[in-house]
């Protein structure tokens, strides 16, 4: 399972904190098939790529502060 951030100082401060690595940010809905599917894509890359980036998820439905960039 990958983690959720579920507001926006959480996704700031995913942002800021990690200095060493890429910090991956897949925005949009838990129910939509398109999210669903990258999440899936996310989930069975994560393993590989971990030395080097971090991926979170964020719920634009529970986290709104990101929708009107």
């Amino acid at each position: 399972m990958l983690p959720h951030l579920h507001n926006g100082w959480q996704v700031d401060q995913a942002i800021l904190s990690e200095e060493d690595k890429v910090v991956v940010i897949r925005f949009g809905h838990d129910w939509d098939p398109t999210c669903m599917k990258m999440d899936e894509v996310l989930y069975k890359v994560a393993e590989k790529i971990k030395n080097f980036t971090v991926i979170y998820l964020v719920d634009i439905t529970e986290t709104p502060d990101f929708n009107k960039m």
